[in-house]
């Protein structure tokens, strides 16, 4: 018969299991709501769990619905770090009371001015540029320069573009309502709908495609989806990334530059992992980080040390038009309903 165990082991034991537990249950954690739907983002959060011993749990889902999920979950939210595309969303999500102003000297140093919000509420991790783009074969386009020209005659039935909900293009208009005001916004968009040489359909890679087949001379796209396909082994897409030249508008001396998207983060006020939160916000402006979103899915980094993708290195450089995150989300309504009466949608 074996034999007993003694108070002292069962002691011993019980408190190994204590122990073990207790560990368990204070392992760091970050819960982070995202719209962005990435491979490569999931592999940076492996890597930021490697480095650190903090666990990133992921929740996907439409920005909106997150913003609004996060509301409704209130103080109890497990919610610790927002991200989403669009400087809108971030806006948006600012206005709507769940981030929590950031004071990071890493961030602050890390990442310019330029592409973070005056009160510190979000941060830009990574840009795409909004782009014209056109048939090398059949020549640079004249008189194409800026977002503007678009709604030139000469350029009837020549463009494609994805629908004018997309907040891609309603943060577009929204910029050149910015710029230009009502009147001079709805001319712009009834000559670019007169313009279109198909009604509005499919994502930014169908409107670049759409070229070589002839279905169109000029596409609206940002720069990211026309590098993925640069990136590309494939000799057809080989072909295509040589045959679709870039135009950033708005270049001149004097003009605000080339509109760009923006991928933000911001910490939720009612972070419970506020620590473990803030340590992860500043490993995405790290140049892993940076590394990552700029090689692994050919995004302009928000750092300026940071590599750039060769694919988006042979599209040429440019000059971003300054990011204003509130005055485009403040325009966004009333950009998308001029787009739609023009008949852009």
């Amino acid at each position: 018969m074996p034999a007993r165990p003694t108070r002292r082991l069962l002691a011993l034991a019980a408190a190994a299991c204590l122990a073990a537990w207790s560990g368990a249950a204070a392992a760091e954690e970050v819960n982070l709501y995202s719209s962005r739907h990435y491979d490569s983002d999931r592999a940076l959060y492996e890597s930021f769990t490697r480095e650190t011993g903090i666990r990133v749990r992921l929740i996907e889902g439409d920005a909106d619905q997150l913003i609004e999920r996060i509301r409704n979950e209130g103080t109890n939210s497990p919610a610790d770090v927002f991200i989403t595309v669009d400087a809108a969303r971030l806006a948006r999500a600012a206005s709507a009371g769940i981030l929590a102003p950031l004071r990071s000297p890493v961030v602050e140093q890390r990442v310019p001015e330029a592409l973070r919000d005056r009160e510190g509420y979000w941060f830009a991790i990574s840009t795409r540029a909004r782009v014209i783009m056109y048939d090398k074969e059949r020549g640079k386009p004249e008189g194409l320069a800026r977002y503007e020209d678009l709604a030139d005659p000469r350029f009837r039935g020549q463009i494609c573009v994805r629908t004018a909900s997309h907040p891609y293009n309603t943060s577009l208009a929204a910029s050149i309502l910015a710029a230009n005001g009502p009147e001079r916004t709805e001319r712009w968009a009834e000559g670019f709908a007169a313009n279109l040489a198909r009604p509005p359909q499919g994502g930014d890679r169908d409107q670049f495609r759409a070229i070589p087949a002839g279905q169109c001379g000029l596409a609206i796209a940002n720069t990211y989806y026309l590098a993925a396909i640069g990136a590309s082994e494939r000799p057809e897409d080989k072909a295509l990334f040589a045959r679709v030249g870039v135009i950033f508008p708005n270049q001149a001396a004097g003009d605000r530059g080339a509109h760009v998207n923006i991928s933000g983060a911001g910490l939720v006020k009612t972070a419970p992992n506020r620590a473990a939160a803030v340590r992860f916000l500043e490993f995405l402006t790290s140049a892993p980080a940076q590394e990552r979103f700029a090689l692994g899915n050919m995004e302009y980094p928000a750092v300026a040390d940071a590599p750039l993708h060769p694919a988006l290195r042979a599209m040429g450089s440019f000059r971003p038009e300054p990011v204003d995150a509130e005055r485009t989300n403040a325009n966004a309504t009333q950009a998308l309903q001029i787009m739609q009466r023009a008949g852009w949608r």
